[in-house]
């Protein structure tokens, strides 16, 4: 889905998973800095939208979601996770009920996985779901930001911002009147510095929520069943996750970011040192300079000096050990 705000000036395209959507518009720190004070908008028009009606629609998301939705109030956001049969995250749904419809944005190109497990679920419940990439877009409006809503777009507010589903028709025309552009790197900046995980970049094939620090705020603990939660349940009652979220602060006398997947090994141990955890995102900031998300291994000591290959990193906490 190629986002026709690609003909904006500066556009740089992104590449990878969010292609389709322009990298930057020219000046990277600037458009951070324009985010960070309410200033312009994001072009998430790459990402999946998915939609469920029905009368049963609340319901029957609730047996399948990990966040408690049976009685979401109409207008408030949330998030939650699909999890497979051992627990492990498949799939981050944003969403938000209108009164009559849930919407919810998606990892770009996943949707036809998820609506194909949705599909396989409704056995006898009244609910309808749509694949509505085609006709909706999503944009992201920073927190404190004025820009004003478009006749026909759905709203989800947090306290990031808000995610707006903008009937695609519409994207170019809104796009007039939200402010300056910001690209995806901006985006992913702020997300990095508030330890924001993304599927897919913090997440791999055996990741469990609570090495991340999504309980809570994606997984609510004091709900039914649903598939993996014997998993949850037996990590908080009983044992402890096997890796942790930390937040790096990279050396900023190197060049290059060390790229997804990059190994981290303790700098004491040298550079052939055991890896111990993996770079997830990285970014350049513009006030903390180059910093990170990572997995490492939850013994990792919170104190203890890191290498990304052959760059420096200090830790911060943000799971706990």
């Amino acid at each position: 889905m190629k986002s026709p705000l690609l003909t904006l000036p500066g556009a740089v395209p992104a590449e990878g998973v969010d292609e389709g959507v322009a990298a930057h518009y020219g000046d990277l720190f600037r458009e951070q800095r324009a985010l960070a004070d309410g200033i312009g908008f994001v072009d998430l028009s790459h990402r999946g939208v998915v939609s469920v009606s029905g009368d049963d629609r609340l319901s029957w998301l609730h047996l399948l979601l990990t966040q408690h939705v049976s009685d979401l109030p109409t207008g408030e956001a949330t998030e939650a996770l699909i999890l497979s049969a051992h627990g492990h995250i498949e799939h981050a749904l944003y969403l938000v009920d209108d009164g009559a419809t849930v919407w919810a944005h998606v990892e770009p190109g996943s949707q036809g996985a998820l609506i194909a497990y949705l599909e396989s679920m409704k056995f006898f419940y009244q609910v309808e779901v749509a694949d509505r990439t085609d006709e909706f877009a999503v944009v992201h409006l920073p927190a404190g930001s004025i820009a004003e809503v478009p006749e026909g777009a759905v709203v989800r507010e947090t306290a990031y911002g808000r995610d707006l589903f903008v009937p695609r028709a519409d994207l170019e025309s809104y796009a007039d009147k939200a402010g300056p552009a910001a690209g995806i790197l901006a985006y992913e900046a702020l997300r990095v510095e508030h330890h924001r995980p993304r599927v897919g970049f913090e997440t791999d094939h055996r990741t469990i929520p609570h090495e991340l620090g999504w309980i809570g705020s994606a997984v609510h603990l004091q709900k039914g069943c649903y598939r993996g939660q014997e998993t949850v349940a037996r990590v908080q009652n009983l044992g402890k996750p096997p890796r942790r979220l930390v937040f790096l602060h990279l050396d900023g006398s190197e060049v290059h970011l060390p790229p997804h997947g990059t190994e981290i090994h303790l700098a004491d141990d040298g550079a052939d040192g055991r890896k111990i955890g993996f770079v997830t995102t990285s970014v350049r900031h513009h006030e903390l300079g180059p910093v990170a998300l990572a997995l490492v291994k939850r013994n990792v000591p919170v104190d203890a000096r890191l290498m990304a290959d052959t760059t420096a990193a200090a830790q911060e906490v943000v799971v706990e050990p």
